[in-house]
């Protein structure tokens, strides 16, 4: 079960100005192993203490935030991207390299957040809860990038644990894709994220 972040975890700016690219590295390394492509468009990242580490990291540096409470502020936000023992967060991402035809596509797409799905073995899909934070769209269009937070229930995460098959997908009317099996080392890394059950 991944814990959440403290101003103790973090490095200070000069610290990691000293290790930054060594410790950018080992995050990349890292996320190749939460990432999670639906069809050619769509992509899942899925957030957890280390990229959350990574992000305020590169915040503190860029903004040049040392003071305490700013830090924490930070930390509040990034915080709530942290899986919780029975959750899966990630960032969902809507990608086309051609501008115009991405633009075409956030008309199209609109609730696709909606319509993403994960499965562990012979239970239900689990759809996301989105975009906590803010509205992520309008009437016009989706945006491209949108929050989620899967919750599984004890008996799927004990299932997941038991290397049910996990599979994911996205049913929506103009972008329908689906993975019909996780294989590792990405789910042995989501798996990672649930907490032990007694």
């Amino acid at each position: 079960m991944m814990t959440r972040l403290k101003r103790g975890d973090l490095y200070s700016l000069e610290d990691y100005a000293a290790i930054r690219s060594e410790f950018r590295d080992k995050v990349m390394d890292h996320k190749k192993i939460r990432r999670v492509p639906i069809g050619p468009n769509a992509t899942l990242y899925f957030e957890d203490q280390l990229t959350m580490q990574y992000q305020i990291q590169e915040m503190l540096r860029i903004e040049r935030i040392f003071e305490a409470n700013a830090i924490n502020d930070e930390l509040e936000t990034y915080n709530q991207l942290i899986p919780d023992g029975h959750n899966w967060k990630a960032t969902f991402m809507l990608e086309y390299t051609n501008v115009e035809e991405r633009q075409q596509a956030l008309k199209k797409l609109l609730g696709i957040e909606k319509t993403i799905w994960v499965k562990i073995g012979d239970f239900e899909p689990v759809y996301p809860i989105a975009n906590e934070d803010l509205e992520r769209e309008t009437e016009e269009k989706t945006s491209a990038v949108h929050f989620l937070r899967f919750e599984f229930t004890p008996k799927m995460v004990q299932k997941a644990k038991e290397r049910a098959v996990i599979s994911m997908g996205i049913s929506h009317k103009y972008y329908h894709q689906a993975i019909d099996r996780l294989e590792n080392p990405i789910r042995e890394s989501l798996v990672s994220d649930f907490s032990d059950l007694n």
